[in-house]
């Protein structure tokens, strides 16, 4: 039983469940902003343009068996918008500009290498350019030359 609380212990302290949690939290009150933005500000300019309190009222068909609210619908599809916009322009996009100078920051120009680095690369290649040159003048073994005999 302790290894049961000692895992969930463990699960809560991981940084993945804090940040979800802290993101949720945020969500909720970001979605109150937004309400508020609906309500105080754009549902008030609708009705000043249309006449209506708002769009759940403009697009309202009532029939004798019930009422059908497309500007219900349309409201809903207005604040997801409204939702959607102000999390890109305030979290995504500066998210992603931090991310890049983070990573320009990171990819430093890579610095020259030191001078006996460079002197032991000269020294590799001309040993391999000399190697490559004796292997394409080799064709075959060579004998010692020969002095006739008397």
């Amino acid at each position: 039983m302790t290894s049961l609380f000692n895992g969930f212990k463990d699960f809560i302290s991981r940084g993945n469940a804090i940040d979800l949690a802290v993101g949720v939290i945020i969500g909720a009150a970001f979605g109150g902003v937004v309400n508020a933005l609906q309500n105080g500000i754009i549902s008030p300019l609708i009705g000043i343009i249309f006449g209506k309190p708002s769009l759940a009222e403009l697009w309202r068909i009532t029939t004798p068996r019930g009422t059908i609210d497309i500007g219900l619908v349309l409201d809903a599809i207005l604040q997801f918008l409204i939702t959607a916009a102000a999390i890109y322009f305030f979290i995504v996009v500066p998210l992603n500009k931090l991310a890049e100078r983070r990573k320009k920051g990171l990819e430093a120009e890579p610095t020259a290498p030191a001078e006996d680095i460079l002197l032991l690369q000269q020294i590799r290649d001309l040993l391999a350019g000399q190697q490559s040159a004796s292997l394409r003048n080799d064709t075959g073994p060579s004998l010692p030359p020969t002095t006739p005999r008397s």
